[in-house]
This record gives C-alpha cells, sequence and structure tokens, in this order.
C-alpha cells in the first residue's frame, strides 16, 4: 500500500480512525433526531449555527497546531481531551437520568470542534507517510473504513435512536412480519459509548510508529505568522484555491441535510419514524463505501477535475428530486447516490491536493478550505432554522435552495478548469 515499513502505521492509523468515528458518527444521528422527536429542530438547527460559528474561529488555529506539532501527538491529545469531556457529561445523565438541552448540544459541539482537528491531522499525516504513487489507494481506502464504520454505526443507530418494535409491521418505512422489539438507548447510553471508543483510538494510536516518506519540517513563529504562510501559498495558486473552495461544496450541502434538513424532511414532510432517518444514512454510507472503493476504477487519474465537476451536478440532481418527491424509497435513492457523489469528490480532492499541496502546510491549506466551507454552512444553517422550513410544506426549498447552490458550484469549476483549456 504504501512504503512498507508505514504499512502497519496506516492500519492502526485507519483502526483508530474506525474506532472513534463509529460512535461518533452514532452521535451525531442521535444527537439531531433527538430534538426533532421533541419538535425543537429550530432550536437545536439555531444552537448548530452558533457551534458552526465557534468552529469557524477555531478551525484556523486547529491548522496551524497541525503544522507544529507532531501528527501522532495531535491525535493522541485530542482522542483524550474528547474521550473525558463526553464521558464527563454522560456521567451526569447516568447521575442525574436526565441531560439538559445544553449538554446534548455541547456533545455535539464537542465533536464538530474535533472534526475539524482531526481530520486534517489524518489526511496530513497519511500523506507524511504515503508514497506518491500510492495518494489515491491510500485515500481511498480511508475512505473505505470510514464509511465502513459509518455503515456499522448507521445500522446500529436504526436500532437504537428510536428503538425496534415491528408489532405494526413496518420498519424503516417497509413493511415486515417478524416481530422485533429492541428498547431504545437513553443519549447518555449513546455519549458513554462514544466516550470509551475516545479512549480506544487514543491506546491504538500510542502504538504507531513510522518512517516519514515526505520530511515534516514544522514552522515556528506567532499564530498569525503561521496562519498568513498558509494565506499566502493560496493566493499565489489561484487554480488551487478555486478548486478547494469550490468542490467542497457538495460536502457543505451534505452536512447541512444530514444534520438540519433531514430529521425535518422525514418526520415532518414523510412522516416517518426515526429508523428512516437512520436508515437513510445507513444507505448513504453504503453509497460513500462504493465511492471509496470504485471511484478511481470509473475516473482515471487524468479525470479528477471532470469527475468533481460531473458528481457535483449529480448532486445539484438529487437535491431538485429531493425538492419534488415526497416518498421514502426516493429518500433512500437520494442518500445513496450523494454518498457516492460526496465521498467520490473527496478522494479524489484528496488525491489532487497531496499532488499539489507541500506537507509542511498541508494541516493550514486544508484548514482555510474547512473553514470557507464552514462559513457556507453557517449561512445555510442560519438561514434553515427560520421557522419556515420547519414546515412540513416549506422544508423542501431548503432542498431547492441548495440545488441551485450546486449547479452554480458546478459551473464556476467548469468555467476555471473546462472553458480556460
Amino acid at each position: 500500500m504504501a512504503h512498507s515499513s508505514n504499512t502497519r502505521a496506516l492500519f492502526l492509523l485507519f483502526t483508530a480512525n474506525a474506532v472513534s468515528g463509529f460512535s461518533q458518527g452514532l452521535t451525531m444521528l442521535a444527537v439531531p433526531w433527538y430534538f426533532a422527536k421533541q419538535n425543537q429542530s429550530s432550536t437545536f438547527t439555531l444552537a448548530y449555527g452558533f457551534i458552526t460559528l465557534l468552529v469557524l474561529c477555531f478551525g484556523l488555529y486547529a491548522g496551524t497546531l497541525v503544522d507544529k506539532y507532531s501528527r501522532k501527538g495531535n491525535f493522541l491529545a485530542i482522542n483524550l481531551i474528547c474521550g473525558s469531556l463526553i464521558l464527563a457529561i454522560a456521567s451526569a445523565g447516568f447521575y442525574n437520568q436526565s441531560l439538559p438541552p445544553f449538554f446534548v448540544i455541547a456533545v455535539f459541539g464537542i465533536t464538530l470542534l474535533n472534526y475539524n482537528i482531526h481530520y486534517p491531522t489524518l489526511y496530513a499525516f497519511a500523506h507524511e507517510i504515503t508514497e506518491p504513487g500510492q495518494y489515491q489507494r491510500v485515500n481511498s481506502w480511508i475512505e473505505v473504513v470510514g464509511q465502513s464504520t459509518s455503515i456499522l454505526s448507521g445500522a446500529l443507530a436504526a436500532l437504537l435512536i428510536d428503538g425496534v418494535d415491528t408489532s405494526s409491521g413496518q420498519l424503516a418505512g417497509f413493511s415486515i412480519q417478524a416481530h422485533w422489539y429492541i428498547p431504545k438507548w437513553e443519549i447518555w447510553e449513546i455519549f458513554l459509548l462514544d466516550a470509551i471508543t475516545y479512549f480506544l483510538a487514543a491506546l491504538l494510536i500510542a502504538g504507531i510508529r513510522y518512517k516519514p516518506v515526505h520530511t515534516f519540517n514544522p514552522e515556528l513563529g506567532s499564530v498569525m505568522k503561521r496562519v498568513k504562510t498558509g494565506f499566502t501559498y493560496l493566493r499565489s495558486n489561484v487554480p488551487l484555491l478555486v478548486f478547494g473552495l469550490f468542490s467542497y461544496a457538495v460536502f457543505a450541502a451534505l452536512l447541512v441535510c444530514i444534520h438540519s434538513l433531514l430529521p425535518i424532511y422525514v418526520e415532518k414532510h414523510l412522516h416517518q419514524d426515526g429508523s428512516v432517518f437512520a436508515t437513510a444514512d445507513l444507505i448513504y454510507a453504503i453509497g460513500a463505501l462504493a465511492a471509496g472503493m470504485f471511484v478511481g476504477k470509473v475516473f482515471g487519474s487524468n479525470q479528477t477535475i471532470q469527475a468533481i465537476i460531473l458528481l457535483t451536478a449529480l448532486a445539484a440532481g438529487l437535491f431538485f428530486w429531493a425538492f419534488i418527491s415526497a416518498q421514502v424509497w426516493i429518500i433512500y435513492v437520494f442518500c445513496l447516490l450523494l454518498g457516492f457523489s460526496n465521498a467520490g469528490i473527496r478522494v479524489l480532492r484528496l488525491t489532487y491536493f497531496f499532488q499539489h499541496i507541500p506537507n509542511d502546510i498541508m494541516g493550514r491549506v486544508n484548514s482555510i478550505f474547512n473553514m470557507s466551507n464552514v462559513l457556507v454552512r453557517s449561512l445555510f444553517i442560519f438561514l434553515f432554522s427560520l421557522s419556515f422550513f420547519a414546515d412540513s410544506a416549506q422544508v423542501v426549498w431548503a432542498f431547492f435552495i441548495l440545488s441551485v447552490f450546486l449547479a452554480l458550484s458546478a459551473a464556476v469549476l467548469y468555467q476555471q478548469f473546462m472553458l480556460k483549456k
């Protein structure tokens, strides 16, 4: 897969990422559904918007940490810190047999903040120990491992966040004859599982030994000086800047949809229960897994830009399809193809970054793109937090707006990279 001395390092890195990602995925599904069931989706969406702004402030600083300290040290620190914080909140839930909404949102916020240092560290670490000829293969494996984990967490979420009782003859919107009963988990029980997996991931990371393929020379100096280096690099590479900004469009739309819109869409527009919401996320992960396995075979190494434009246009069409439809099977197809589109773009985008960005500034450049993406998500989240979009008849207009946004993003990429050839 990579340099022989680093094969075990990559294996441990992937495994640690899968272990912590399993319960993170469960938590990120459980929290929005928790608020949707209490008819507090607008409150959650507003809180999500403020958390996203906090992430916006934290993200650039996170990039400087990725490029200043050992990537292994960063992984250990964030897993131990996040695990300890979530364990404390879960313990409070067990002690009081309840959790105030603030603490439920706090776990969601901790997870989002973690994502914004976890993934830049993951990609910079993988780049540091991977041979250039193996970039796309390693990126595909990152996606396959991550999405396989998402499938498992989505399957568990379908069973736990609302429980299962098939006495009605229905499960996830389908007819079923067998009688199954699984009690739902309390939110603090899910948080406890989440905390434990952070500590397991830390143990795996502690065992990583590796030999860098790319020399890592951390830049010293103030935080502002290190942040400025990332911006200066992008100003001198305008095509890379345009590519980075607009190739993230599907990811922005996906996160807004999954965390803010889909619970309302399922509950109010489709009139279905939590199993449909969780199953939709599981099906999304299957589509993403397929992308990790096959996107390199479907699109050649010289078709990266064309493939990303095509997949962004596909996502635009999917959001428009969800806008005009009101059937459970359509939202499942929507999630399957959206998963393929987003994950396929991510594999191709990371390979492009690995080929064009020096490892020394990989964390900062990735963080700049992440923060621009967070800003876009913030605007959509605050827009969709308006009570207008919480109504069963109006939530579909959010899907229409995202469809237009994605179509424009595909057009910008086409104009920059195809028409200028």
